[in-house]
Formats: structure tokens, C-alpha cells, sequence
């Protein structure tokens, strides 16, 4: 604005020299001398003097356009109602550029008439660097990408150097995924302005984006150092401490940026998740609610306020937060797949109802995809296949663990056969991703990237099948499924539930857990793996399997390591029914949840109900290392199975251990992972078909000591040659499975 009047004045100089009877001047009549006085109040920055002098000239000359002029510029430098002032101007000045702009910056809380008047503006001057800048800036606020970018570029044209032009056509380019291209355009604003704060911040952003941490965070210093108080780059930085692992002074960044701006509901929101993540459950849901009070429709707190919730085991109120999410932004994927996840944690839940669920979210993802019709893929069964595999858990994560070994035998019997291409959707990487990486051949990390350019990234690369392995499990992508980029598409391993996705063209799975009365449930077609869908990685730590607790302890150690909002109502009931008959035995429960005081003292309070006393409980976090998780296993006898949401990785991880498991058997997909576990591990006796049986079991093999010590000490060695961890069997079968779903597509292409 003060750029704009230094321009009038010297307009008004020019025009007076050299304009003749086109000078606005000499139009107006408005003398030589209160001219000068305009520019005296100006330059000496006495704003209110120079808003009554033209007040007392508008009175003088009504008609003189250019006081109108500076009488709203003098207005708005106070902060003051300028609007009726620049709209007079205007109107005396209908061919006047900075007329035109100017009104149009009063109207930005008007998008449409502040756009109509740039748009005059440039049609009257379309040289008005300004102009463009400041309409490209309002198309990015209402989401007009593209034609935000066309006005940057131009202003960037006309004015090479306008720092703040750089800046804002990083904004955009990032909005739409070009995070690397955004990176460019903060750097060269930056080494215009380089005690330009926010180019620091936005560069951090982009730099997050794109997985380069410690550059990142190092920006985010940068902007700090210019200005102690910035609450954005205590928020960036946050958020880059958060994924590089540094939770407890992401924290502390979070807190810092909320001193500053105690009401910025999106730090207060990423503060909740970061609180979540350590476990800090009642804080995060404080943060999350603290953050709706201050926006009601930040549907992405409300999201993961229910998510909280869920972990908290307050399913109802879990289910309404979601469905909250789902009411003000119908189109959150996000939240939408979190529904489906927590139908799965409810026991009254039918399987009709849970298709249903995902079939909406079908109806959601078609509408904002296009899909692909076209694909450059040979049709030819034998040659050699380019298969992705698209996840947020290729890492040290249960689907990490499930799938490191078999990327390997995969590719390892497979030479010339089968190539893997990796798209990662998470920046973190560890020893996990780094093996994983090395059997693929191709990687990409796409977190950030737009469903579109996902899509796009995937189809231009020649995908022939391409496999989500998270379901609506966090980190998801399966709205790109949508889109349709590969022309064999599966689902395996990430989640027990049908995607609801006609894209998806098969689920894979195996004859114990996914029963052919249960198709009706399945959009996908059901792909049967021989003997188990899974196939378990062995741990790199050498813990050895320990002696039987029981064996000199005085009572049996049951236990359970899985995530607590399994343990429903039902669950708890069985547990204490089990530790009721078997006299004087201890329950073991480990997760991350326990961390939190308001949820072992409901723990116990649930168990209370049922006649436990807390002495028999033994309640505990999570540990740091995955050497001390197993070693954990020495303290337990035998684990028992959660429902209807059993155990898959703890269940491994237990029988590795040498700690056999009690399953109840379900009907559902879901209800049904320990069956397939105990049967290819030998193990079919551990199943029981109903409660009763399930303490039935529990009571005679806890009191069998002599036969609960000798299956411990065979049963690692039975594990490992079974196939749950028989990788180069399990890859055989696999890639006869993938084999089959293309030479199924090809088939369909040789009958058109």
C-alpha cells in the first residue's frame, strides 16, 4: 500500500509535466501547492494529518478523483474504513490502474469483486507486476491453482525481483504436490530477501516434504534466528523433530509456538497428534478439543480425536467424533477408512453393515479420480512383471516385518521374473526400509504427492500390478486406487476387511482365514494363497527362548501384547473367567496405551467389575527396543487371543518366543487370523470354537506344566520350518498367485 501512494505521487508529478489536458491534475484543477502538502504528510508519515487534509480537499474539489485517492490510502494505512473513499476514486477514475487495485485490496474479504477489480486494473495497465501478484494470491486462497501460478509468473516477468512473488508461487506449486519445484522458487526469493522469514518457513515445509530433515529443520532454524517469536517455524520445526523421532522436543517446540499463538488451532492439532504418538492419550484428546473449540469445523481434529478416543477404548464416542469429521468435510478419506477401522474393534458389528460402510467409501473416492482406461502394458502371461507395492509400514512395523523376507525370496526366485517397485508413503526410514529398499527395483518416496501425481507417477512407470498393503489402516493411498493407474490392482496384508473398492481386483488371503461363505462381504475377488496368506520375517535380535516361568513361579502367567482397544467388554469378561478357574495365575498385559495413568486405572477397574483384584494384574508399557519387547515373553506362560479382533503380529512374535496362544474361532476375516496362524503352525489343538472351550483350554494346559515346558523349548524350531516363516516357499506361492491374477488380465485383453 505504501508502494502504491509513492506511485500516485510521482504519477501525479508526471502527469503534471508531460500529460498536458490528459493530466489528472489539471482535470481536477487541485492546486500545485496542496499538492505538495499531500506529499509532505505523507513522506513525514503523519497519516492522520493526511487523511484530514484530504478530507478538507474532498470538501473543496468532490470531483477531483485523485484526493478520493489518497484520502482511502490514508485510511487504510490507520487501519480505517476506506472502502467508500477508494470506491468514489474509482468511479472518478474509471481508467486508472491504481484505482482499480486499490479497491480491489479493501474488497479481499470479497473475492469475486476484489478479482473483477485486478482484472481492470491489468486491462487497463496489463503491466502491473503488483496487480498479478496480488490476484494470483487470492486464486491460490480459492483453490484456482493454475491461474494463481499464471499471474506469479507473469508479476515475476515484469519484476524480477520480487521476493514475495517467489514465495507465493512456492505456495502454490507445493498446494499441488511440486514440492522440489516449490523448494526452487522459496531459494531464489530467499537469495533476493534472505532475512525473508517466511520464504525460511515455506522452504522448510517443502523440504519436509520431501523427506530432507535435517535441511529442513535447519530452515526453520534460519527463520528463528531472524525472528525469535515465530510461531510458524516453531510449528514446522515441530513437526520435522516429530518425524526424525525427536518426539519429546517436538513437544516442547509445539508449546513454544502455542505461547506465541495460543489459539492456533492447527498447532494445537499437531501438537494432539504428537501427544498421541508418545502416548500422552488425555493430553492429545485435551489438544484435539481445545483445537475444535477454537475452529468447530477442523474436521481433521475432530478425526483424529476420535482416533484417540479409539485408543482410549471409548469406542462410542470414538464413532461420533469420526462421523463429526465425516459432516463437515464429506470427502475425508482419512476419516472415512478410520470408521471402518473401528467397526472392526466392535463385537455387535455385522458384516453386512461393515460392507456397506465400505462401499460408501467406494462412492467417495470415484468422485474425485480419473480413472485410467488406457494402459501400455504388454499382455503377455509369461514375461517378466513389474509389480508395486504402495504403504505407509515398509519399516519397522508389523507389515514391515511381514513382508522384509518375502520381497526378498520374491525377487531372489524370481530373477528376470519379477521386479518389485516400492512407493513409500512415509518420510521416516530405518533398518527395515533400507533392506526392503535393496530387493526393490525401483523406489519411491510419494508422501505428499497428490492422488493425481501419485497416479500418474505410477501409470508412466508401467506398473502391471500394483498392491496396497494397508487397507484403511493409517498411511493409506487407497483413494488412488480409484484412479486406477495399474491394470491389476490387489489388496493384501494391511487390513481384515473388504477395501469396498471396485478397483480393487483381488484380496489375497488363504483357505483358513477367508472362508467362501464370507465372499459375499468382498468387493475384491478372493486370491487363495496355499497354507497361509502371511509369512513372518525372523527377527534380527538373537533372544533366546527362555525357561517356563510357571516353573518356578508359584502361578501361571497368561498374557496378551495387543493393542487394548481389543480387550472389549467381552474380552475382559473371558480373561477374568479364565484367571478365576486357574487359581492364584497372574494377567500380563503389555501395549503402548498402558503408559497412560487414566488407562491402567481403568484396566483395573474393569477387571475389578469382574471380581480380579489389581494384585493379579501386571500392567506395563511399551519398551524402546524390539530386543526388549521379545525378551518380555520370558515373564508369560501363554498369551491369550483378544475378539473379534485377534492378535497377527503379537501371535507370531509369542510362538517365536515359545509361548503358545489361545484363539477363539470366528466367522469374519478378521475373527479368523489365529485359526490360520495355530493351524500352520501345528498348533490346531490352541483353537477353541467356543468361550467355554476357550477357558476349558485355558484351565488344562496351565495346569500341565511338564507339557506347556517341552512345547516351549520345540516350538521355535517348529515355527521356523513351518510356513509362517518359510520365505522361499511362501514366495513360490506368491508369485504363482500374481502370476495367475495376470494372466487373468491378459486373457481378458486377447478376448476383446
Amino acid at each position: 500500500m505504501l508502494k502504491a501512494i509513492v506511485n500516485l505521487l510521482k504519477q501525479i508529478k508526471l502527469s503534471d509535466k508531460e500529460q498536458g489536458t490528459q493530466s489528472l491534475l489539471s482535470s481536477s484543477q487541485l492546486p500545485q501547492a496542496e499538492l505538495n502538502e499531500l506529499i509532505m504528510l505523507f513522506k513525514t508519515g503523519l497519516h492522520a494529518k493526511l487523511e484530514l487534509q484530504a478530507l478538507f480537499l474532498a470538501e473543496r474539489y468532490p470531483d477531483c478523483g485523485l484526493v478520493w485517492k489518497v484520502l482511502g490510502i490514508s485510511l487504510q494505512l490507520q487501519g480505517k474504513d476506506a472502502l467508500p473513499a477508494l470506491i468514489k476514486a474509482q468511479r472518478l477514475l474509471p481508467e486508472d490502474a491504481e484505482a482499480h487495485y486499490n479497491l480491489a485490496v479493501a474488497l479481499s474479504a470479497q473475492p469475486q469483486d476484489a478479482i473483477a477489480n485486478y482484472l481492470r486494473a491489468l486491462q487497463i495497465n496489463p503491466e502491473y507486476p503488483e496487480a498479478h501478484y496480488n490476484l494470483g494470491n487470492i486464486l491460490n486462497e480459492l483453490g484456482r491453482f493454475d491461474d494463481a501460478i499464471v499471474h506469479y509468473r507473469r508479476a515475476l516477468e515484469l519484476k524480477p525481483n520480487f521476493a514475495e512473488a517467489y514465495c507465493n508461487l512456492g505456495l502454490v506449486l507445493a498446494a499441488t504436490g511440486q514440492f522440489d519445484d516449490a523448494a526452487t522458487h522459496y531459494r531464489r526469493a530467499l537469495a533476493l530477501k534472505p532475512d525473508f522469514a517466511e520464504a525460511h518457513c515455506n522452504l522448510g515445509a517443502a523440504l519436509t516434504e520431501r523427506g530432507r530433515l535435517d535441511e529442513a529443520a535447519t530452515s526453520y532454524d534460519h527463520a528463528l534466528q531472524i525472528n525469535p517469536l515465530n510461531a510458524k517455524a516453531y510449528a514446522g520445526l515441530a513437526v520435522v523433530l516429530k518425524l526424525l523421532g525427536r518426539v519429546d522436543r517436538a513437544v516442547v517446540s509445539y508449546h513454544r509456538a502455542l505461547e506465541i499463538e495460543p489459539d492456533n488451532a492447527e498447532t494445537l492439532y499437531n501438537l494432539g497428534i504428537a501427544l498421541a504418538y508418545i502416548g500422552q492419550l488425555d493430553s492429545a484428546v485435551a489438544s484435539y478439543i481445545r483445537a475444535i473449540e477454537i475452529d468447530p469445523t477442523h474436521a481433521n481434529a475432530h478425526n483424529n480425536l476420535s482416533l484417540a478416543l479409539m485408543d482410549l477404548g471409548q469406542l462410542d464416542n470414538a464413532l461420533a467424533s469420526c462421523r463429526r469429521a465425516l459432516e463437515i468435510k464429506p470427502d475425508l478419506a482419512n476419516a472415512h477408512s478410520n470408521l471402518l477401522l473401528i467397526h472392526n474393534y466392535l463385537p455387535d458389528q455385522t458384516p453386512t453393515l461393515q460392507f456397506e460402510e465400505a462401499q460408501r467409501f467406494e462412492g467417495l473416492t470415484v468422485q474425485h479420480a480419473s480413472p485410467y482406461t488406457e494402459w501400455h502394458n504388454t499382455p503377455e502371461p509369461g514375461r517378466c512383471l513389474r509389480v508395486g507395492i504402495v504403504s505407509a509400514d515398509l519399516r519397522a512395523h508389523p507389515v514391515g516385518y511381514f513382508i522384509d523376507d518375502v520381497i526378498a525370496a520374491l525377487v531372489s526366485k524370481a530373477t528376470n521374473r519379477i521386479e518389485i517397485h516400492g512407493y513409500s508413503n512415509h518420510l521416516y526410514a530405518d533398518a527395515v526400509t533400507e533392506r526392503i529398499k535393496a530387493s526393490c527395483h525401483s523406489w519411491h518416496s510419494v508422501a505428499g504427492l497428490t492422488d493425481e501425481r501419485l497416479s500418474r507417477l505410477i501409470h508412466d512407470s508401467g506398473i502391471d500390478i500394483l498392491i496396497d498393503l494397508a487397507g484403511h489402516t493409517a498411511g493409506n493411498r487407497l483413494p488412488i486406487f480409484a484412479w486406477k493407474p495399474a491394470p491389476v490392482q490387489a489388496t493384501w496384508l494391511g487390513y481384515l476387511a473388504t477395501t469396498g473398492m471396485k478397483s480393487m481386483d483381488f484380496l489375497i488371503a488363504d483357505s483358513w482365514v477367508l472362508p467362501k461363505t464370507e465372499e459375499i462381504y468382498f468387493t475384491e475377488k478372493i486370491l487363495r494363497l496355499p497354507e497361509s496368506y502371511i509369512c513372518f520375517t525372523s527377527p534380527n535380535v538373537e533372544v533366546p527362548v527362555s525357561p517356563l516361568p510357571a516353573s518356578t513361579n508359584e502361578f501361571v502367567t497368561f498374557g496378551s501384547f495387543n493393542n487394548l482397544t481389543k480387550m472389549n467388554d467381552a474380552v475382559v469378561a473371558l480373561w477374568a473367567e479364565v484367571l478365576t478357574a486357574a487359581q492364584g495365575s497372574r494377567l500380563l498385559l503389555k501395549t503402548y496405551q498402558l503408559r497412560e495413568a487414566s488407562v491402567r486405572q481403568n484396566t483395573i477397574a474393569r477387571f475389578a467389575a469382574q471380581g480380579i483384584d489389581s494384585s493379579r494384574l501386571i500392567l506395563e508399557g511399551p519398551v524402546s527396543s524390539r530386543a526388549e519387547h521379545l525378551a518380555t515373553y520370558a515373564r508369560m506362560d501363554i498369551a491369550l487371543d483378544p475378539f473379534p479382533y485377534p492378535g497377527i503380529t503379537t501371535s507370531v512374535e509369542a510362538l517365536w518366543m515359545g509361548v503358545p496362544f489361545l484363539t477363539l474361532a470366528g466367522e469374519r476375516f478378521a475373527s479368523r487370523q489365529g485359526i490360520g496362524i495355530l493351524m500352520n503352525a501345528g498348533l490346531a489343538e490352541w483353537i477353541a470354537d467356543s468361550p467355554s472351550d476357550y477357558v476349558a483350554k485355558a484351565i488344562s494346559y496351565s495346569g500341565d506344566l511338564q507339557r506347556l515346558a517341552a512345547l516351549r523349548k520345540q516350538l521355535r524350531n517348529q515355527l521356523a520350518s513351518s510356513p509362517l516363516f518359510d520365505s522361499p516357499r511362501f514366495a513360490c506361492h506368491l508369485e504363482a498367485g500374481l502370476r495367475d491374477m495376470w494372466t487373468n488380465w491378459c486373457n481378458q485383453q486377447t478376448e476383446r
